[in-house]
């Protein structure tokens, strides 16, 4: 959930580092930090190399840092040393310690934005972290399980702990092991920890060096001709170069400015491939919008029309990729989905929607409950596990859970060469691009999209629907970009609507079918980005307790869009409006009688109903985006939330 990035090479490495840690801001985090390979000779600002720190700042470990001040500013001791800046807070308050990173020169450096696991966001508790006398720097992404253990035996053996976290154990233990070897030092640790972890490591005697590892928590190197990257995200060094690896877990990696090595876990010289990144900078910029969340909604046509169109030929759905034939998914008995989120909302839609098509059941499982509860499968289950990252953690130890039980695995992922794309048997890809906003719209509808092309294909291949079913629903498929745009045309509506509403405490959201299902990603958007408290419940549910909740004012949102159940819903939404509830229903055009009952209604196009969760999730995404900006909140960076959760 934190962000690294690492640079050694030609240039300076400090204002590198800065550009990539904002462009990982996405990520989440509450105080950032970087660590320089110091150089000889005076700096910017006049200071001699090795001078005393600003007045307003400490060295590493000084008072002022213990008592958790906002910033550090930790001077070398020796040219060989490492000069660490860090602050808590917003990444300007950094770039402002350190003009831009002009103040502290050097070609190589590592770069860290964290979201507080460990310890609170502080000063002391933000990265880098070093050992003693700054031998070693690491920044760290994951979870150290072990490490109240590590901190009790090193602190016996007389090692000094300055912070809460448990990545300074790891940094203690590099120092421990370091005899000139940084290769062998790593893989000692490695054998010392549990959890997971991404770390980006300097030795202050190798200069110009970066040792990088991995497990389960993602990492990639970049190459260049200026030097050489680490980073967690693509969009980090997307400026500088294209050309990246995704490391394989429990590899270690030796960056110069112009030679990359990788060594397994036995420290043995192993070989990797490198790919290019098909989307460049201006696809992670915001283009002329207030918020990457809005531009994000607005690229839900592209983002369908892309990853429908290539897997649809002359009416046919084309599973290929997914590398097996007709005869396997014949075979295919039950299928188990798996996912966290928003995903898990899909997963939900998808149940509906591949059970009606293919008469295949589902069973859809929470990833962070799903390996925990001994799962009962059958033989020809198939194990479909869903995230845009392909890095979550749940998910993907969900994904090995499976595997270790036997049963084939199919990944739908938005990032190419991700930890579940790699080890999943089979990949589905979304191709929504890059998405920055905290809270997922695109990946969303894209993933909806790659759901109802399994769901088609399995009906086809199990003989469910015929060769004329198959071509109506995949006309209809590819009709859904445009009316996703009819519906981004009139937002004003729903823009009027969600600034009366924006500052109410509690709002429900009901649903029946696919629409409960829609239901709960809309109340999932609107808590997450306006901190407004919402719940979403199945309609039918509301007698059995919810309904006490309902007092006067209070907003209950109604979706509405399959035929056999309009009705019933319809007096749902009577039970609550005559107990004092305002209603907001979305429906599809022609439902016009959802104007007697709710207050205000918003129409979306008429498509067939089992793709409806496609038209009314984005009404309900501006409505969560709208009501946040009322509130004046930072839309994109949501409180306490990172947008990759690559941690338990």
């Amino acid at each position: 959930m934190c962000g690294i990035v690492g640079f050694t090479g030609r240039l300076q490495a400090a204002p590198i580092l800065l550009d990539g840690l904002e462009k990982l801001e996405y990520r989440g985090y509450d105080s950032a930090g970087i660590a320089v390979a110091a150089g000889g000779g005076a700096r910017p600002d006049g200071t001699a190399e090795g001078g005393d720190a600003r007045p307003d700042s400490t060295a590493e470990g000084g008072d002022a840092q213990a008592a958790g001040s906002a910033a550090a500013f930790a001077r070398p001791d020796s040219e060989s040393a490492i000069e660490i800046v860090k602050a808590k807070g917003r990444l300007k308050v950094l770039r402002e310690m350190t003009d831009d990173g002009r103040s502290v020169p050097g070609t190589c450096g590592i770069g860290h934005t964290r979201w507080a696991t460990h310890g609170e966001p502080s000063v002391v508790n933000s990265h880098p972290h070093c050992a003693k006398n700054k031998r070693v720097a690491v920044v760290h992404n994951g979870i150290i399980e072990n490490y109240q253990d590590i901190r009790a035996r090193l602190t016996k053996e007389g090692f000094t702990f300055l912070s809460e976290t448990d990545t300074e154990a790891a940094a203690h233990l590099l120092d421990k092991y370091y005899s000139g070897d940084p290769v062998e030092a790593i893989g000692k640790m490695m054998f010392r920890i549990r959890g997971s972890y991404a770390l980006g490591i300097l030795f202050a005697d190798r200069p110009g060096e970066i040792y990088a590892v991995r497990k389960d928590s993602p990492l990639i190197v970049g190459r260049s001709e200026e030097g050489n990257f680490i980073a967690s995200d693509a969009p980090a060094i997307l400026r500088y170069t294209r050309d990246v690896c995704f490391i394989p877990n429990l590899e270690i990696v030796k960056l110069t400015g112009t030679e990359i090595h990788f060594y397994n876990v036995d420290q043995e010289e192993v070989e990797e491939t490198f790919s290019q990144v098909s989307w460049d900078t201006e696809a992670a910029e915001k283009g002329g919008f207030a918020h990457f969340m809005l531009k994000e909604i607005y690229e839900q046509p592209k983002a369908v029309r892309d990853t429908v169109s290539p897997r649809i030929s002359e009416g046919h759905v084309n599973l290929e990729e997914l590398g097996m034939s007709q005869e396997e998914l014949a075979k295919i008995s039950r299928i188990q989905m798996v996912a966290c989120g928003s995903a898990y909302h899909v997963c939900m839609t998808a149940k509906y929607m591949v059970e009606q098509t293919a008469r295949v059941p589902v069973d859809v499982d929470l990833a962070s409950e799903f390996r925990y509860r001994n799962p009962v499968m059958e033989k020809d289950t198939l194990v479909v596990v869903v995230s845009q990252s392909g890095e979550t953690a749940d998910s993907l130890a969900a994904l090995r859970e499976a595997k270790k039980l036997g049963y084939r695995v199919l990944g739908i992922v938005n990032v190419v060469g991700s930890s579940i794309a790699r080890e999943a048997d089979s990949v589905f890809y979304t191709w929504a691009g890059p998405e920055i906003s905290v809270a997922t719209t695109k990946a969303y509808s894209t993933q909806l999209a790659a759901v109802y092309l399994l769901a088609i294909g399995l009906g086809r291949a199990k003989g469910v629907i015929g060769e004329a079913a198959e071509k109506e629903m995949t006309a209809e498929l590819m009709r859904l970009p445009e009316k996703i745009e009819r519906i981004l045309e009139e937002k004003e509506r729903i823009q009027w609507f969600a600034n009366k509403f924006s500052y109410s405490r509690d709002i429900f959201f009901i649903g029946r079918g696919l629409d409960y299902a829609s239901s709960l990603e809309g109340s999932l958007k609107l808590k997450e980005i306006s901190y407004i408290h919402s719940e979403a419940y199945a309609a039918g549910e509301l007698k059995h307790g919810t309904i006490s909740l309902i007092e006067d004012g209070i907003l209950v949102v109604g979706v509405a869009t399959q035929s056999g159940l309009f009705e019933k819903l319809i007096s749902n939404m009577v039970e609550v409006k005559s107990r004092g509830a305002y209603v907001l229903g979305v429906t599809s055009y022609g439902y016009y009688s959802m104007e007697d009952v709710a207050n205000y209604t918003v129409y979306v196009p008429k498509t067939m109903e089992c793709f409806a969760a496609s038209l009314t999730v984005v009404p309900l995404q501006l409505l969560a985006y709208y009501m946040a900006l009322g509130k004046g909140l930072d839309v994109d960076k949501p409180r306490n939330l990172a947008k990759s959760v690559t941690v338990e």
